[in-house]
C-alpha cells in the first residue's frame, strides 16, 4: 500500500484509568472515522503524570504486558476498526520497571515492545526513579500499512535515535510525548524548541513524524505542570501539517509513501553518508582520534 493516513491524539488525563482509556478509545474511534490507519495516543495515557514526585505506591501503577487489561482493550479496538496502535503503558517486568510502548497491529495481534531508551531526571520529570533504561534498542517494524518507528518523549531529542530508525527503512517517525511546564521557571515555554528538534528529524531523514503530548493542568506533592499540548504532523521537509494546539484534538494526514521513498531516494541524504566518519557519535565524551 502506498498511500497511509495517520493521527495523532490530544487529551487531558484524570485520575480514573478507566475514564483515560475511554478517552483514548473515543478519539481512535474519532481518527479511524476520518480514515486513519495509524493513530497515535500520548504517552503514559492510562494516569496523570505521576513522574512528578518520588512515591513507591506508584510502583503499583505498572502491569506486565502480558494480561495487561488496557493492551488487551486497544488490541479489540485495532482488530475491530483495522487501525495499527502504539500503546504506551508503564511496564513491570518482573522487578524491573520501564517506560514501554506496545506496537499492536490492525489484526489486533502484538507487533513487539519499545523500552524507552533516555530516561530524563529533573523537576517535575522524575523518571530516573520509576525508570530503568530501555534494553530493546531502537525498534523500526513493519506494519499492516507502513514501516514505522517509535520512541517516546526524551527520546525525541536525540538525532541518533532519529537516525536510528530512518536507517532500517521508517516510512513513518511517531513520538508519544508528556512535556510542559518547568516547575524551576514558569517563564519558560519548550514547546517551540519541542517541536522544532523534531521538525528538525523528519527534514534530515526526509520523513514524516507524528507526535502525541497531552494538556492539562496536574498537580503533584512536589510541584505542579502544565502540559501545554502542541500535537502535530509534520511532513518530510519539517514543515509543520497540523497541530493541535493546547485543546483536546485529533489529528489526520495523509501521505503517499511510495513518493516519498523516491523523493529520499533521490535527494541522496542516505546514499551520501559516511558511516566510517561518525566514530565520534559512538563517544559519549567526543574523543577524536588525536586523543
Amino acid at each position: 500500500m502506498s498511500r497511509v493516513t495517520v493521527a495523532a491524539t490530544q487529551f487531558a488525563c484524570g485520575d480514573s484509568v478507566e475514564e483515560n482509556v475511554g478517552r483514548a478509545e473515543r478519539l481512535v474511534r474519532a481518527a479511524a472515522g476520518r480514515g486513519a490507519q495509524i493513530v497515535l495516543l500520548q504517552e503514559l495515557f492510562e494516569t496523570p503524570y505521576f513522574c512528578k514526585d518520588q512515591l513507591t505506591d506508584l510502583f503499583d501503577l505498572a502491569r506486565p504486558v502480558e494480561d495487561h487489561p488496557t493492551i488487551a482493550r486497544m488490541q479489540e479496538l485495532a482488530r475491530t476498526l483495522k487501525v495499527v496502535l502504539p500503546v504506551s503503558i508503564f511496564e513491570r517486568a518482573n522487578n524491573t520497571h520501564f517506560n514501554s510502548v506496545v506496537i499492536i497491529d490492525a489484526d489486533g495481534e502484538q507487533l513487539g515492545l519499545y523500552r524507552k531508551s533516555h530516561i530524563p531526571d529533573g523537576p517535575g520529570y522524575q523518571e530516573k526513579f520509576y525508570f530503568s533504561p530501555g534494553d530493546t534498542g531502537v525498534k523500526t517494524g513493519d506494519t499492516a500499512y507502513a514501516t514505522i518507528g517509535v520512541a517516546i518523549c526524551w527520546d525525541q531529542w536525540f538525532p541518533e535515535c532519529a537516525r536510528a530508525m530512518a536507517l532500517p527503512g521508517a516510512d513513518l517517525l511517531l513520538y508519544p510525548t508528556a512535556i510542559g511546564s518547568e516547575p524551576t521557571d514558569a517563564t519558560y515555554d519548550s514547546s517551540d524548541h519541542w517541536q522544532r528538534v523534531m521538525q528538525g528529524h523528519a527534514a534530515a531523514n526526509m520523513l514524516p513524524v507524528v507526535a502525541s503530548n497531552r494538556i492539562g493542568h496536574e498537580q503533584g506533592q512536589s510541584c505542579a505542570l502544565t502540559f501545554y499540548g502542541r500535537s502535530f504532523i509534520t511532513g518530510p521537509r519539517g514543515e509543520i501539517l497540523a497541530d493541535a494546539g493546547d485543546q483536546e484534538a485529533v489529528l489526520v494526514q495523509s501521505f503517499d509513501l511510495a513518493a516519498l521513498r523516491r523523493q529520499r531516494a533521490g535527494w541522496g541524504l542516505f546514499r551520501d553518508r559516511r558511516p566510517d566518519l561518525y566514530a565520534t557519535v559512538m563517544t559519549l565524551d567526543g574523543r577524536s582520534w588525536t586523543d
